[in-house]
């Protein structure tokens, strides 16, 4: 993935008075790292803190602007502003349909639905929320119109939304590939607007470092969970860290160009593996059962979008809602920077209409195939089994393997994907945040990538270290809430922009000089425009 959008980088000089996006994230995230790593108990009972406070203060403001974002795309899709190009008017994708789809698939497939592709379907089917009976019918159906709903339109909307408004701004309005871009038409005349948009800017490296470094400790977690379930090597720090520092080690070399085929290769491996891995399980398990899952819950998510996408549960705990929806919410939004930049760069000179319908329901059917192939596989195997296979987030899907024919050489498939893509995502993440902090430079500076990529895989290490998988997921709904609060605003800034776009105004323009016409006249150019085969 990361071989799209990087070309070698020249040695170059930083002028680190002009670096106070850098300088700014560095510095937080140093923070972050000397409190986590010098004082555990503190640093964990504020992050604890902080992340009530915001669930029970502001946890609907997730499930509202997510939802906002969704419709907002749907809209552009369905209006006159769908035929605008995210580039010039006269621009053609530089990729075909099929290629397109499937970097689109690579650059949103992760680490995350290997991770929780049995688990969370499990989850919910062992301890269904809102007062449903473990291992009931009405369980199975919630586990799965659950799965879908957290990887399903929502998260994909979000992403669709950021990566719009980056190519319309870098192709289309020849502006820096950074998110403060969005933000020009309200910026326009405001003379603190290079303040704003630093500021702006900084924030997005934040919620970036922070997604890629949970999206890591959660492939941690795994890799070790994995290797212990298939050869008792022991789930320790020690080993984690050892993980870690080989995954750094191999993405820091590509990051650096010294591995620049073979992060290509391994690219399109990913999803070679994943495609294989799905049609084992499709093929070894249960699959009439799983293509009916497939269809009936599609039609009972569709059916129930608004409702979930609107479920708070006012006046009952909030830790499910915390530990589930919110959690992914926020991992989204943490993880649109990166993703919307690689996004946007693949998708200069398509219309908004076929950007929106490809980025949002092409993945989305994906996800929804996965969740009922491997969901299927878990609850196949009955209560009983379900029950010990949660016991460890981390080791749910090989306890699962280990139930069916050829389970061990699926374990050792999956941990393969898991390590691939934990080394594409983070090489890919040190090129987006050197660029990030480089003003949009598609060429960052060395010393910078290894910088970040330093640093994002310390800050996985201190957060494991600081809680595992609960610190991950704190410290991902923390960081990544000031970004959330940024779309509202991104909305009005795109329609600002959209509605004085040129093809807008040429629109408006014909439509005001047809209604002065009369059907003679209107008919007489008809006339004329078909003798001359325009």
């Amino acid at each position: 993935m990361s071989e799209l959008i990087r070309e070698k980088a020249k040695t170059k000089i930083i002028n680190w008075k002009n670096e106070r996006v850098f300088i700014g994230a560095f510095m937080v995230i140093f923070i972050i790292l000397l409190t986590a790593l010098t004082n555990k108990t503190k640093f964990e009972k504020v992050a604890n803190i902080t992340l009530n406070s915001i669930i029970t203060n502001f946890g609907f403001l997730y499930l509202l602007i997510v939802l906002a974002v969704g419709i907002f795309c749907l809209f552009l899709c369905f209006s006159r502003y769908g035929d605008i190009r995210l580039g010039p008017d006269n621009s053609k994708p530089e990729y075909s349909n099929i290629s397109w789809f499937s970097m689109l698939f690579s650059a949103g497939m992760g680490v995350g639905l290997v991770f929780f592709g049995v688990a969370e379907p499990l989850a919910h089917y062992v301890n269904p929320a809102f007062n449903i009976a473990s291992g009931s019918k009405q369980a199975i159906s919630f586990a799965f119109r659950t799965s879908f709903f957290h990887w399903g339109f929502h998260p994909w909307g979000i992403y669709s939304f950021l990566a719009l408004g980056m190519a319309y701004f870098q192709f289309r309005k020849k502006e820096k590939g950074l998110i403060s871009s969005v933000f020009s038409p309200l910026l326009k005349n405001n003379k603190y607007k290079e303040g704003i948009k630093d500021i702006i800017d900084t924030i997005a490296v934040l919620a970036t470092i922070t997604g890629v470094a949970t999206t890591l400790g959660l492939g941690t977690l795994q890799i070790n969970s994995g290797l212990n379930h298939l050869f008792n090597v022991p789930k320790t720090l020690g080993v984690q860290t050892i993980i870690i520092i080989v995954v750094t080690i191999i993405f820091m070399a590509s990051a650096l160009g010294s591995l620049d085929k073979g992060i290509k290769l391994l690219s399109n491996l990913n999803m070679l593996f994943a495609a294989l891995l799905l049609l084992v399980v499709i093929c070894l398990g249960p699959t009439i059962s799983i293509f009916n899952v497939f269809a009936e819950n599609l039609g009972d998510y569709l059916n129930n979008i608004l409702k979930l996408s609107l479920r708070t549960n006012s006046f009952g705990d909030k830790t499910w809602m915390s530990t589930w929806t919110i959690f992914y919410w926020s991992t989204w939004v943490a993880w649109t920077p990166f993703v919307g930049t690689f996004i946007a760069r693949i998708s200069k000179g398509r219309t908004i209409r076929e950007f929106v319908i490809g980025v949002i329901i092409i993945p989305s059917l994906v996800s929804f195939i996965w969740f009922s192939a491997f969901g299927t596989l878990g609850i196949n195997l009955g209560l009983d089994i379900a029950r010990v296979a949660i016991e460890n987030t981390e080791t749910a899907l090989f306890v699962v393997f280990s139930h069916y024919r050829y389970g061990f050489i699926m374990s050792i498939v999956a941990i393969l994907l898991i390590g691939s893509f934990f080394v594409t995502s983070a090489d890919s993440a040190t090129y987006v945040l050197g660029m990030m902090t480089s003003k949009g430079d598609l060429n960052p500076p060395k010393s910078k990538k290894f910088i970040w990529g330093l640093a994002q895989s310390l800050l996985a290490l201190a957060l494991i270290f600081a809680g595992g998988l609960n610190m991950l997921k704190t410290a991902s709904i923390i960081i990544a809430f000031p970004l959330l609060l940024l779309f509202p605003i991104m909305i009005f800034s795109l329609i600002m922009a959209f509605k004085n776009d040129i093809l807008i105004r040429k629109k408006n323009l014909l439509k005001r000089k047809v209604k002065s016409l009369s059907l003679d006249e209107i008919d007489g150019i008809s006339k004329l425009l078909e003798e001359n085969n325009i």
